[in-house]
């Protein structure tokens, strides 16, 4: 049955709980232009993702038994509510209406075309997005669903070429999707890719991968779900994507590798140039040079990931890639970034004439700050950087202390806040917090400071960028937002407080 619904969309009515959810909201967006009848249910807050909603004329219902009937075909949830306490899950378990996770929908989606799965403890936001920003240019027929709005898709989290759309409609060209697919709770088991792109493995989600062993065996566990002949594009610059394939092809030797990056050799090896006129400059053997508007050496390397995986797409297709070089480049050329990843929230000036621009990003994990931080030092250059950082969960920021500590050396200035915890864990019983974080910083850093609350980090941001920046930084101030929790509220104020002062 639910095979059946997922494999023929048009007319089906579909109910999505926690429809307002990234991931939600952008496969209500794929499954509407299946031509599926979609309702949806939600908390009452407004989100980023109501305004996608309100694109496909979906108005997000509260929770409510009413909300399901004996209409209702299928329902799709999110991991965050199961039927002991939602009022919609419990009306259709009472009907017998069937239900899927989100992920376990995904995975059904995906069995029934050519998938890829972009994964990875960093960058698969990123090289989602990017790879559909470069899919854009060529003459494929695919869709894309990234965890992030993206600017280059029209401000949507999904992309889908007309080719794809004609395949649905009983052409016989092949279909492509690629999709970010995630780790945690092993939810990219659900996933059917023939193609997997890993960008890093390292600890991460402590709450359920205690140890490093832990998530590798996760990662492995993926990459040994592709087929016979299947492929695996890795990052050749990252050990724990390095030692997962190494793993992963003695176990299965029909697996085909492809690395890429600044280690890698053949036609994905990656020089990394100078960054210019903010352009991130780099060279790649089978593209020659190129650039990125967005910063870091990072972002590099998901371009790359997201050229490789064009290439292997394009050869899938039986077309040479090299025909598509310079579409390619335009693509990489065309990419702006992604909601939270940084995203330029605006620029203001203060009294002394400095410029100030404001930007959040979502880089929640000590390599990710690390790295960031250093391509917004290099991208934004002789700019005195301000960073108000929010940990996010309890277990993460214990386990990784330390390395969130010295994490924070690209920043002049940084200001810490309470710990987000996830819904599963309680501040009372928890060994760590924000403060206990600022203090440890504060052994490796010149200046970081405990702000609690966003409204002191608020008032304590504003202070500080008031201040003339000093000498040694020309072009004024960068301010970052950082952190998977929702502190990016913190720059919001403080950028219209200072565009209505200035």
């Amino acid at each position: 049955m639910l095979e059946n619904t997922l494999g023929n969309l048009r007319g089906k009515k579909i109910h999505l709980v926690g429809i307002k959810g990234t991931g939600m909201a952008a496969f209500a967006e794929i499954l509407f232009r299946a031509g599926a009848e979609i309702t949806g249910s939600d908390v009452s807050e407004r989100f980023y993702t109501d305004e996608i909603l309100e694109g496909l004329g979906i108005v997000p219902l509260e929770f409510a038994e009413k909300n399901v009937t004996r209409e209702t075909e299928l329902v799709i949830h999110s991991s965050a509510y199961g039927a002991e306490k939602n009022p919609d899950l419990a009306e259709a378990s009472r009907l017998g209406v069937p239900t899927m996770l989100y992920t376990e929908a995904l995975g059904a989606y995906s069995e029934a075309a050519f998938s890829a799965g972009i994964s990875g403890v960093h960058g698969k936001t990123s090289t989602t997005a990017l790879s559909g920003t470069v899919l854009r240019e060529l003459d494929l027929p695919c869709q894309v669903l990234a965890g992030s709005l993206v600017e280059s898709f029209g401000s949507k989290c999904t992309f889908t070429s007309p080719q794809f759309d004609s395949a649905q409609n009983g052409t016989s060209r092949k279909k492509y999707f690629v999709a970010e697919t995630c780790e945690y709770k092993r939810h990219f088991m659900s996933f059917c890719p023939k193609i997997i792109v890993l960008t890093s493995v390292e600890s991460d989600h402590q709450d359920c991968f205690p140890t490093l062993a832990d998530i590798q065996n996760a990662f492995i566990e993926y990459i040994l779900k592709l087929p016979q002949g299947g492929t695996l594009i890795f990052c050749a610059d990252d050990e724990g994507a390095k030692n997962c394939a190494a793993i992963a092809k003695e176990k299965r030797s029909d697996i085909a590798l492809i690395p890429y990056g600044e280690n890698a050799s053949g036609e994905f090896r990656v020089e990394f140039k100078k960054t210019e006129d903010q352009k991130n400059n780099f060279f790649m053997e089978c593209l020659g040079d190129a650039f990125l508007r967005v910063p870091g050496k990072h972002e590099v390397l998901d371009a790359a990931a997201a050229v490789a995986l064009a290439f292997s797409l394009l050869r899938e297709d039986g077309k040479n890639p090299l025909d598509f070089a310079q579409k390619i480049k335009d693509g990489l050329e065309k990419f702006s970034g992604g909601k939270r990843r940084s995203e330029i929230l605006g620029r203001a000036k203060n009294s002394h004439g400095d410029k100030i621009i404001f930007i959040d990003d979502y880089g929640h994990h000590p390599t990710a700050i690390r790295t960031t931080l250093a391509g917004y030092k290099e991208f934004f250059s002789q700019r005195k950087i301000v960073v108000d950082f929010m940990s996010h969960t309890y277990s993460r920021t214990e386990a990784l202390l330390d390395d969130f500590a010295k994490s924070f050396e690209g920043a002049d200035t940084v200001i810490i806040n309470k710990i987000y915890a996830s819904a599963r864990e309680a501040e009372e019983s928890a060994n760590v917090s924000g403060e206990i974080l600022a203090s440890l910083a504060s052994k490796y850093h010149k200046d970081v400071r405990y702000k609690k609350e966003f409204e002191e980090a608020a008032s304590e941001a504003e202070k500080i960028l008031s201040q003339k920046a000093g000498a040694e930084f020309p072009n004024g101030y960068l301010f970052v937002t950082m952190g998977a929790g929702d502190n990016w509220k913190v720059g919001k104020e403080v950028l219209e407080k200072m565009q209505t002062a200035f």
